[in-house]
């Protein structure tokens, strides 16, 4: 169902009250235009698309929950020919307040030919300022990159790749979040779980999993202590909060800085592989 609607939001302007006629010839490839129409919609009427769109990206999505945070985002759909062949997204509260964010995009298979000019017509009607993707998403990258200006990295994305068997003597994981809380957290999809490293009784580090994405991804992260860095404790912790998030029936995941080379490389020896980017920049 689709609604009337005109921006009154800081840094975005739209109006969605008439159709807009494709004239990008440039990068619409030279298909006969069509009407296409930008729609503000409910979350409820893309629902079915964003289904398709998780099983078609098989990974954690960074930015999945907010869609459900109230007054987080705008939904949009994408019509041709009076037709509904996709849907756009803009953040525009929680960190995005001042500055609303082109973030996902979906277009049926069957109409991706015609992606430049309805994401065009996308960004005429809405004129968000800027956006972040995540560089695994390839259509969304592939348009916003073709539009923007400003472009860098802000984060690295990780998958698990392999199980990995470091040996810490003396070491335990202590979890300080109860189980009927960890729980919640995986069925609202809101917060996780806490785990304290102990060493001979010494807290040497503390870690956590947040299951905010889609299911079943957990996000693993992770500090250790300073006076105990460089001694093999943030792999070790970090292999064993992948254990605690397969057990609680999850699939780890991780991001770190993209200019945290030390981050990395605890991830990647605790067996986790570097897979996408979360790409920023703007439009404008």
């Amino acid at each position: 169902m689709y609604d009337s609607c005109q921006s009154s939001l800081p840094g975005l302007a739209y109006e969605c009250s008439t159709p807009h006629r494709d004239d990008s010839a440039a990068l619409a490839s030279r298909m006969p235009a069509g009407s296409i129409d930008i729609r503000r919609v409910s979350l409820r009427a893309i629902a079915a698309m964003r289904d398709a769109f998780r099983a078609e990206m098989d990974c954690q999505i960074v930015h999945d929950s907010i869609h459900h945070r109230r007054g987080w985002t705008l939904e949009f759909a994408l019509a041709e020919d009076g037709r509904t062949v996709g849907y756009a997204s803009l953040a525009v509260d929680g960190p995005w307040r001042d500055r609303p964010t082109f973030y996902e995009l979906y277009i049926k298979p069957e109409h991706r030919f015609r992606a430049y000019a309805l994401f065009d017509a996308f960004l005429r009607t809405t004129r968000p300022p800027g956006f972040e993707v995540q560089s695994n998403d390839t259509l969304t990258t592939a348009m916003a990159l073709t539009f923007a200006r400003d472009i860098a990295t802000e984060r690295v994305v990780f998958r698990d790749h392999s199980t990995t068997a470091h040996v810490q003597p003396g070491a335990s994981l202590r979890c300080v979040t109860t189980s009927q809380e960890i729980q919640a957290a995986i069925v609202d999809r809101q917060g996780g779980g806490e785990w304290v490293l102990d060493v001979d009784g010494t807290a040497v580090g503390t870690g956590g999993i947040l299951f905010h994405y889609n299911p079943p991804y957990g996000d693993v992260y992770m500090e250790v202590n300073e006076a105990y860095r460089r001694r093999g404790f943030g792999s070790y912790l970090v292999q064993e909060l992948k254990r605690e998030c397969y057990r609680l029936g999850g699939i780890p995941a991780a991001r770190c800085d993209a200019t945290n080379r030390a981050s990395q490389r605890t991830l990647q020896s605790a067996g986790f592989l570097p897979y996408a980017h979360i790409l920023i920049g703007s439009f404008q």
